[in-house]
C-alpha cells in the first residue's frame, strides 16, 4: 500500500560554514515504530527497518512507503530485533543485507545473524544466510550490528551481548568485528591470528553501532558505546585487539575504573567523549550539498540528540561540531544520498508510543 505523505518542513539555522543561507530539515513519510537502520538503493529511494521487523522501501520525493515481503523473522526483545540494512548495486542488482536477532526454540534466546538477499519488486528473494554467530545467548543488549563492504569483503560489527568477557574471548565471535568473502566461500582460515575464529576480523569491542568504510582509501571506521563514559571512534585493522574491557575510558556505572586507559599491544582509540553521547549511526561525507563536511565522519547521538561531524585528516580525527542548532531527537542512523543531502532516523518513544521517523537535511537551489 502505498502511503503519500510528505509531511512538515522545519526551517533550521545550520552549522558551519559563512554562508548565509538556510538549510532546510524534512520529515519523509509517515511516523516510524523505532526505525534502526537506514541504506540507499538509488537517487529516490532507500530502505529503512524497524525493529519490530519491518522493512520499508521509503520514496524521498513524495515519502510513498512501501512494505517489503519475505523479510526473515527476528527476535524482537530489548535492543534486539531487526537492526541495520546494507545495500549493495555493485553487481546491478539491488543486493539487501540484514543483520538481526534470529529466534530460537526458547522465548529469551537469539543469536546474530548476517542474511543476503535480492530484492525484487516488494519481496526479498534468494536469501542466503552469510554468517551467524554460533550460540543462543539469553542477555537482548549490544548487539552492535552494523554493516559495511568494503572491496570484496563485508563486515559487521558485533557487540558483547551484555557479558565484558565475550569481547576477550577468541572461542565466539561476540564483542568482535567479522569479515566474509563475498567472491570466495572458503572461510576456513584466518589470515590476521591463527587461533582466532575464521571470520574474526578484530576483537576487544562493547558496542559497536557505527561501522562505515572510508571511500577514499577503503579502510574501515567504527565507534562504540562505552559504559559511564568512554565512547570511543576506532580505524578498525585486521588482527588487532580493541581492548574492552581490559583497556577503556569508560568507569562503571555508578563510579569505579573497569580497566587501564592504554595497554601495550592493544590498539588505542582515536577519538573518545567524555561524557558519552552513545553514539548511534555513522556515515562518511562525500558531496556538493555541505561541501564543509567533506571528510568528515557524520554520528548520530542519542544521549544528545544531536549529529556530530568529524573532521578525518590522514586517517586521524581531528576536529568535531555539532551541525543542528538545537536537539532534534535520538538519531539512531544516517546515509548521505547522491545528491550530498543527509538522511537521518530518530527512534523517539513517549508513553509507548512511537514517534520516530525518517528525516532529511538539504539545501534549497
Amino acid at each position: 500500500m502505498f502511503l503519500r505523505i510528505f509531511l512538515f518542513i522545519l526551517i533550521y539555522t545550520f552549522f558551519i560554514n559563512n554562508s548565509y543561507s538556510k538549510t532546510f530539515i524534512s520529515q519523509i513519510g509517515p511516523n516510524l515504530s523505532y526505525p534502526w537502520g537506514v541504506s540507499k538503493i538509488d537517487e529516490q529511494n532507500v530502505l529503512v527497518t524497524e525493529k519490530s521487523g519491518a522493512l520499508n522501501k521509503i520514496n524521498i520525493i513524495n515519502g510513498n512507503i512501501i512494505k517489503i515481503n519475505n523479510v526473515p523473522e527476528v527476535h524482537y526483545m530489548n535492543q534486539g530485533g531487526l537492526l541495520d540494512v546494507y545495500v549493495d548495486n555493485s553487481d546491478n542488482k539491488i543486493n539487501v543485507f540484514l543483520c538481526y536477532s534470529s529466534p530460537s526454540n526458547k522465548p529469551f534466546s537469539s543469536k546474530t545473524v548476517l542474511e543476503k538477499s535480492v530484492l525484487k519488486g516488494s519481496s526479498l528473494v534468494k536469501r542466503e544466510i552469510v554468517f551467524s554467530t554460533k550460540q543462543f545467548l539469553n542477555e537482548s543488549v549490544h548487539f552492535g550490528c552494523r554493516i559495511t563492504i568494503s572491496k570484496d569483503y563485508v563486515y559487521l560489527s558485533l557487540g558483547d551481548r551484555g557479558n565484558r568477557n565475550n569481547a576477550q574471548n577468541i572461542n565466539n565471535y561476540e564483542g568482535s568485528v567479522i569479515r566474509v568473502n563475498l567472491k570466495e566461500k572458503m572461510k576456513n582460515k584466518n589470515w590476521f591470528n591463527k587461533n582466532w575464529m575464521p571470520e574474526t576480523y578484530s576483537i576487544g569491542h562493547r558496542n559497536p553501532q557505527g561501522l562505515i568504510t572510508n571511500p577514499n582509501d577503503g579502510s574501515i571506521w567504527s565507534h562504540e558505546h562505552g559504559p559511564q563514559g568512554g565512547d570511543e571512534i576506532n580505524l578498525i585493522e585486521g588482527g588487532k585487539n580493541y581492548g574492552w574491557p581490559e583497556a577503556t575510558y569508560g568507569e562503571e556505572y555508578g563510579g569505579g575504573r573497569i580497566g587501564e586507559h592504554s595497554i601495550e599491544g592493544m590498539a588505542d582509540p582515536k577519538w573518545v567523549w567524555i561524557p558519552s553521547i552513545a553514539p548511534s549511526g555513522m556515515a562518511y561525507y562525500k558531496g556538493n550539498m555541505f561541501p564543509e563536511l567533506n571528510d568528515h565522519l557524520i554520528i548520530g547521538s542519542l544521549k544528545f540528540q544531536q549529529i556530530h561531524a568529524i573532521k578525518i585528516v590522514n586517517n586521524y580525527p581531528i576536529l568535531e561540531r555539532r551541525l543542528l542548532s538545537k536537539p532534534f531527537g535520538r538519531i539512531r542512523d544516517l546515509e548521505v544520498m547522491y545528491d550530498g543531502s543527509i538522511l537521518f532516523l530518530t527512534d523517539e518513544e513517549k508513553d509507548g508510543i512511537y514517534k520516530g521517523g525518517l528525516y532529511k537535511i538539504f539545501k534549497s537551489k
